[in-house]
Formats: C-alpha cells, structure tokens, sequence
C-alpha cells in the first residue's frame, strides 16, 4: 500500500510542474538539448585542441624521440661490445700464438741443451773408451809377451818331466815361436 501512495504522490508532483515525462526524453526540449550539446561540445573540442591534446602530442613526441636515441644508443653500444668482443678474439689469438711461440722456443732451446749435453757426454764415453782400448791393447801386449814366457817354461817343465832333464832355452824358445807362428 505504501507503494501506491507514493506512485500517486509522484505522479501528482509530475503533473504539478508541468511535465509528463522525464526532460533528456522529452522530445519537446529536443533542439534545446542539441544546441547545448552543441556548443559545449565545440568549447571541449576547442580546449582539449589546443590545450590537452597539444601537451599529449608533446609527451608522445618527446617519448617517441628518447625511445629512438635509446634505441640509437643501444645500437651504438652494440656495435662497440661487437667490437670489444673481435678485439678481445684477437688479442686471446695472439696471446695463445704467442704462447705456443714461446713454448715451441723453449722446447727447441731445451732440445738443443740436451743434444749438447748428449754430445759431450759422447764425446767423454768415445775418450773414455779409446782410452780403454788403448790400455786393452797394451795389457794385450804385455800379456802377449808375457805368454810366450810362461809358455817357454811350461814347455820346458814338461819337457823335464817327460825326459827327465831339462831342455836347453834357445831350443824351447825356438820351439814356441814356432808353434805361436802356425
């Protein structure tokens, strides 16, 4: 029942002022409506032109313009690192080069200090062994000579012991270098 008071109570204050329906749908109030619309529109455009929308294209703009001198910049760094990079390849190239010169110098002066040293220590052993031949050949001398003694008097002790007597020297030698010479 409050309901329908208030419905009644509404509608006769609508039709106390005068209207019917609400005024933005009333069509009677039509061309006032689009005049207004009309001439604020055209202060909003006229403001947001040559206020608003000048100041927005100003930060577009100068936001478009740091992007691009980032990006400028960023290519610009780039190209360096690229740079840095090839400069670093060929300074590690030339390092390792050198290193490899440096190795290959000091395995040729090694090389070249062992071949010394194994020359002269064949050069000592070739002394040493001639000198040890040259002894080998006079201890063979002496031996030799020593041998056609003591072969002269085994032969005469045998001699002796056979026959009984012992052999006169001349012939015992005689007889010894005539078999050393066959």
């Amino acid at each position: 029942m409050a309901t329908q008071a208030q419905q009644s109570t509404q509608a006769e204050v609508g039709q106390e002022a005068g209207h019917t329906a609400f005024p933005p749908f009333d069509a009677s109030t039509f061309p006032s409506q689009l005049l207004w619309f009309a001439v604020i529109f055209g202060v909003m455009y006229y403001y947001l032109s040559k206020r608003f929308l000048p100041a927005v294209g100003g930060v577009i703009e100068s936001r478009r313009g740091r992007i691009a001198k980032d990006i400028d910049e960023a290519t610009a760094m780039q190209a360096k690192a690229d740079a840095a990079v090839v400069e670093h390849e060929k300074a590690l190239a030339k390092a390792r080069a050198d290193a490899q010169a440096t190795a290959q110098a000091a395995r040729d002066r090694i090389a070249a200090e062992t071949d010394g040293k194994r020359k002269a220590l064949e050069d000592q052993l070739n002394a040493r062994l001639a000198e040890a031949e040259q002894r080998i050949s006079a201890n063979r001398v002496a031996a030799m000579g020593n041998v056609k003694a003591i072969a002269a008097d085994a032969t005469g002790a045998i001699v002796q012991r056979l026959i009984g007597r012992a052999p006169k020297a001349a012939e015992v030698a005689k007889a010894v270098d005539a078999s050393a010479g066959a």
